[in-house]
């Protein structure tokens, strides 16, 4: 094995084993061997390790009870992916759910997440997002004061239950990712400014409203917490200045989330998820002395550093192109199933899925089957020789590719696996050709 496959290796689940079989070596995933599973499922095919998702959601769960000396928890953010089945392990590990609109909210509560771990986000949301908000959730994070206003003529009566509500702030400070990924720039579509922020603590005041607490969120998929320390400061000078002019603090403050993960072996080594809790917990118990704020409650949102390890993508080699320059591995899937190469050139490695410790034979450009130029989802990558009907695993995959897939050129949505300790089973079916045609209407003859 070279050191390169070996740390290629280390981005996939933490179960992940190079098994001896009668066909040679193969990769196993969650006590699963990949090959069997891709005969028996079909590819494009997604398995996510319930083994990875339980050691990220224990690394921050053990992190915030070594690093912040106050109440604290963890929200996965659905965004990233969600089905009944991924809600249904968040609750039952604790963790809060975050829902954006109600399809979200539906899926969630279909998976019997109570109120009390339900939180719901969103930008612009409708009234029926609103209205499932109000319904299910817990926490609502309000987004800007026309929001707001539509809140507080819809919720229930005082003494009803009804969901407490954050407010969103912009804190002027992004984080470094890429420029689609920002949010906490002062240009950002997402939150209120301070001054919005004051107005709606007031509002909130005045109308009895049950505002809990304070929210921000810079950016998704950064490598550097630093950039927090400021955010974070001008949120804490705003709380300050809220508790002059008011009395209120809030009882809970949320960072947001977005720590990022290692897509490719050049990636590695990456901070820790213990090194990004460590410093927002920190910098938040310091900021609150200096100030003499009471401790909030921490509420982070990871989102792609929860489950992203614990997904790989298996496609199948359908041909082998050379091109004057490159040698192409043409997959059944692609842009379809994972859109963030087109979108953002993200960046991933991918392993054979029989054989992955063979010695590679030169670089390989790996291409999905979509009508579409940009449908390249790895470019040089060193891989064996592979042919026509091999099998090819691509980690790092549990995060932003089934939530933003699409049926684009009529693909159909992939199957997804759920392993652990040997066993496999189906959370999300093949979609069909009859699911592509359930919702047409024919014209009148």
């Amino acid at each position: 094995m070279t050191a390169t496959t070996g740390r290629r290796l280390a981005l996939f689940p933490i179960s992940t084993t190079v098994e001896a079989g009668a066909g040679g070596p193969g990769l196993a995933i969650g006590g699963c061997s990949v090959a069997r599973l891709a005969t028996e499922h079909g590819t494009p095919l997604y398995l996510f390790d319930a083994a990875t998702l339980d050691a990220a959601a224990g690394s921050y769960i053990a992190a915030l009870a070594a690093h912040y000396p106050g109440p604290a928890g963890v929200t996965y953010a659905g965004k990233a992916f969600l089905c009944r089945a991924v809600a249904r392990w968040a609750q039952q590990s604790g963790l809060w759910v975050d829902c954006t609109g109600e399809g979200e909210i539906a899926i969630a509560a279909a998976a019997g997440v109570g109120r009390e771990q339900l939180l719901v986000h969103g930008v612009n949301k409708s009234a029926g997002d609103l209205a499932a908000a109000v319904a299910h959730a817990g926490v609502i994070v309000v987004d800007n004061p026309s929001e707001l206003r539509r809140l507080a003529a819809i919720l229930p009566a005082a003494g009803a239950e009804r969901p407490a509500l954050w407010l969103r702030v912009r804190p002027g400070v992004a984080v470094e990712t890429h420029a689609y990924r920002q949010t906490g720039q002062s240009d950002s579509k997402f939150g209120m400014d301070p001054q919005q922020t004051l107005d709606a603590v007031h509002f909130c005041q005045q109308h009895a409203l049950p505002l809990a607490g304070i929210h921000f969120h810079q950016g998704s998929h950064f490598h550097d917490p630093s950039p927090i320390g400021p955010a974070l400061a001008t949120v804490l000078d705003l709380v300050e200045e809220v508790r002059d002019q008011s009395g209120w603090t809030p009882a809970v403050l949320s960072p947001g989330g977005g720590w990022g993960v290692p897509y490719h072996e050049d990636d590695l080594p990456h901070p820790s998820i213990e090194d990004y809790v460590a410093f927002v917990a920190q910098a938040l118990a310091a900021g609150c002395a200096r100030r003499g704020l009471p401790l909030p409650r921490l509420q982070l949102e990871p989102g792609r550093s929860l489950v992203a390890q614990a997904g790989v993508a298996i496609y199948r080699v359908g041909a082998v192109k050379h091109t004057p320059a490159r040698r192409w591995l043409l997959l059944d899937g692609g842009m379809a199933d994972n859109p963030r190469p087109a979108l953002y050139g993200a960046c991933y490695s991918a392993l054979p899925v029989c054989d992955p410790l063979a010695q590679p034979s030169g670089p390989a450009w790996l291409a999905g089957p979509y009508c579409e130029s940009g449908d390249v989802l790895i470019e040089e990558l060193a891989l064996p020789d592979l042919a026509e009907g091999a099998l090819v695993a691509v980690p790092v995959s549990g995060a932003y590719h089934l939530a933003m897939g699409s049926n684009y050129n009529g693909a159909r949505k992939p199957a997804v696996l759920w392993v652990r300790e040997g066993q496999a089973r189906v959370i999300q079916r093949r979609e069909t050709l009859a699911d592509l045609l359930q919702r047409d209407v024919d014209l009148p003859a």
